[in-house]
């Protein structure tokens, strides 16, 4: 009486068997110190990136943070003015955002009818859209602050329409995630046709690098 399969069967299984492990554990440590996937939930930073977006986050060119440690590795650079962050939202880190440096630590900033000025100077931003000019409030007219020790300042590019550090303040160094580095894919989400991400593809923002 025979059991089990016919032989190739068998062999064909003991081979997952020990491949599908190894595969495990190469996908988690890539997702741990390398490279990890993110979604544009909103329309903060358009346009260097839309709703819709699907990127690869690198997370070694700030230091991945090794888990249950509170430590990190040896960072590729330090974060430099102008550099786009993923970072856990310090109001509440379960959620991560995507926000582009504008104070490093020591600087002074504030914003006068929507201008940004960086130590007292006004801050040329091509990339940054404003759908009013002037006004008075917190998106327009704020500062002067510093940037304390181990923390940055953001602000979406879409500056009407983001959720910063005008409103609940600095990110700390710990909470950084990565930057963006690639787009993989992307979608028009804003349609009524159905099935969007298979008949609205962007295909001219796959594959389009993040800066």
């Amino acid at each position: 009486m025979r059991s089990g399969g016919r032989p190739s069967e068998r062999s064909w299984w003991r081979e997952w068997g020990r491949v599908l492990p190894a595969a495990l554990i190469l996908f988690l440590l890539l997702r741990t110190f390398v490279v990890e996937a993110f979604r544009i939930p909103s329309a903060s930073m358009e346009r260097t990136m839309l709703v819709g977006d699907f990127l690869l986050v690198n997370k070694w060119v700030y230091g991945a943070e090794v888990p249950f440690t509170g430590r990190r590795l040896p960072a590729a650079r330090v974060v430099q003015h102008n550099d786009i962050l993923v970072f856990d939202w310090p109001v509440d880190p379960s959620k991560a955002f995507v926000k582009r440096v504008v104070g490093l630590p020591g600087d002074t900033l504030a914003m006068r009818d929507g201008v940004l000025l960086r130590n007292q100077v006004p801050q040329q931003e091509p990339y940054a859209i404003r759908t009013s000019a002037g006004g008075e409030g917190i998106r327009n007219h704020w500062g002067p602050v510093v940037v304390p020790p181990a923390h940055v300042f953001v602000l979406g590019d879409n500056r009407e329409n983001s959720l910063d550090s005008r409103y609940w303040g600095f990110v700390p160094d710990s909470l950084v995630r990565g930057a963006p580095w690639v787009v993989y894919f992307s979608y028009a989400h804003d349609t009524t046709q159905r099935f969007p991400w298979l008949t609205r593809i962007r295909w001219d923002r796959v594959g389009r690098t993040v800066r």
